[in-house]
């Protein structure tokens, strides 16, 4: 098979190292991929977004499968791009179409799902900028803390916290009114704030059947013990000891099925993977939130547990036979620990040269935010630089083998967290 890969993150290189590894495929192309994933295919220099080079590049090089890493090209639409062409609709689109992506594109369509088809989640309302005097009103008699939503995709930074009225009121006309998230925050929700420990869960499914793949925890805060700024994940670790069979049954019986089935009810197609950002919240699941690809970090501590061929799994998606497969997991913790630049969450600086990459031993390093220049060089090209990720019977043990490996990395500015899973053990 010759596979197709849209993206350029550390979610996308640990799909590229799995996809390699795989007897069926033949050859793998990345658009437009980074420093990482050269070494397990051939990156291509095209825009995601550019359906009609992606389409071209489809065809010139034979694609028999595309899957898409990021979530932005899902939500405007090139699964559809390719069903609505002749020549390309032989080619399964490994992600759903824009109906379907609305569950991540807006915040409001999924809360309106998940109230539609009973699926537990915060209460909440939505706001627009016509409605402002409603929705200050609202804030007025709202329990603290108040959680407020951008209701489009807003580059993982559309959701705030306040812990007071005021502070709400405050963001509240930020958004509305002076676009703080600009389009994103044409409508905003006012969300109900969950107490409990947070879950990810994933599933791929072809649209009638499923597979749940291992669940994992990131870890948002740039600082230790979960403080200071959000940023888009700092570790993640897979399996997470709390989510036992108890709590996983009532995911799968309550939240997972109405899922698919609620999919399926409202005539929308979906073939592809579907995040679910969970509270567990005293043993009972909530959802927080939909994502329509998988999650980063959390592919890079996912991935490597699935012991399964990935492409026979994806190629079942395509053509609808899912039911059925199985998934082989490796029973150990993977751990992983993101490496970044300094600066970030914030303003940071690109190109600088990266060192160490050889000297990392029994532990898989995923590149994120990387490039090379024409000696070759890997330098560094985005916030989140590096992702080490490491196995081990004992989670404490995988943790500081990432940890370890993390400290042989260089570059100018690095910053890594060493206490990831530190909620856990």
């Amino acid at each position: 098979m010759n596979v197709l890969l849209i993206g350029s993150g550390g979610r996308e290189h640990a799909f590229a190292w799995k996809i390699a590894q795989s007897v069926h495929c033949d050859n793998l192309y990345i658009a437009p991929g980074n420093a990482g994933t050269a070494e397990c295919g051939r990156n291509v220099p095209i825009d995601p977004l550019d359906f009609e080079a992606v389409s071209r590049l489809a065809l010139e090089k034979k694609i028999d499968l595309v899957l898409v890493g990021p979530e932005e090209p899902l939500v405007r639409g090139i699964s559809d791009y390719f069903l609505a062409h002749d020549n390309l609709k032989h080619i399964p689109v490994i992600g759903p179409g824009r109906a379907g992506a609305r569950l991540e594109g807006s915040k409001d369509f999924s809360k309106r799902f998940m109230q539609r088809h009973r699926i537990p989640t915060a209460a909440y309302a939505t706001f627009t900028r016509s409605e402002i005097d409603a929705a200050l009103d609202y804030l007025d008699t709202h329990p603290l803390p108040i959680v407020l939503k951008a209701d489009g995709l807003a580059a993982g930074k559309g959701v705030i916290i306040c812990e007071s009225r005021e502070q709400a009121r405050q963001e509240l006309k930020a958004m509305l009114l002076n676009a703080k998230f600009g389009a994103a925050s044409e409508k905003v929700v006012v969300e109900e704030f969950l107490e409990g420990i947070e879950l990810s869960v994933f599933v791929l499914t072809d649209g009638d059947s499923y597979v749940m793949l291992p669940e994992a925890k990131d870890y948002k805060r740039i600082g230790e013990g979960d403080t200071g700024l959000n940023t888009g994940g700092m570790g993640s670790v897979s399996p997470v000891p709390f989510a036992d069979e108890a709590l996983m049954k009532k995911i799968e019986e309550r939240i997972v099925i109405p899922t698919i089935e609620g999919l399926k009810k409202d005539e929308i197609p979906y073939k592809g993977f579907i995040f679910i950002g969970l509270m567990n919240r005293s043993g009972d699941p909530y959802v927080i939130e939909y994502n329509v690809r998988m999650g980063d970090p959390e592919t890079e501590s996912v991935l490597p547990r699935i012991q399964s061929d990935l492409l026979e799994l994806l190629q079942a998606v395509g053509q609808g036979t899912l039911q059925g497969q199985q998934l082989e997991i490796d029973p150990r913790t993977a751990a992983t620990v993101v490496v970044v630049s300094g600066g970030y969450p914030g303003a940071y600086e690109k190109g600088k040269p990266i060192t160490g990459l050889e000297s990392v031993k029994d532990s898989l390093i995923f590149h994120a935010g990387t490039t090379q220049d024409e000696a070759g060089r890997c330098l560094t090209a985005g916030g989140r630089v590096l992702a080490v990720t490491s196995l081990s019977e004992k989670a404490e043990n995988a943790v500081a083998r990432s940890v370890e490996n993390a400290k042989n990395l260089n570059f100018d500015g690095k910053y890594f967290r060493r206490d990831i899973g530190f909620d856990l053990f």
